[in-house]
């Protein structure tokens, strides 16, 4: 469930990153975008560990 989660943020950050114009907003994005890339990472990289 919570790599699904991530994976929504991720879709929602990208999609409000194509229309952004504002400079401050679209750095944000990009952070809470690379936030949650992260995050999904790590949650895959628990999976597989426990799956192994």
């Amino acid at each position: 469930m919570p790599q699904e989660i991530a994976k929504a943020n991720i879709k929602h950050f990208k999609k409000l990153l194509e229309t952004e114009a504002d400079s401050q907003k679209r750095r944000m994005l990009e952070r809470l975008l690379a936030e949650e890339e992260l995050k999904l990472a790590a949650l895959k990289k628990r999976s597989e560990r426990k799956e192994g």
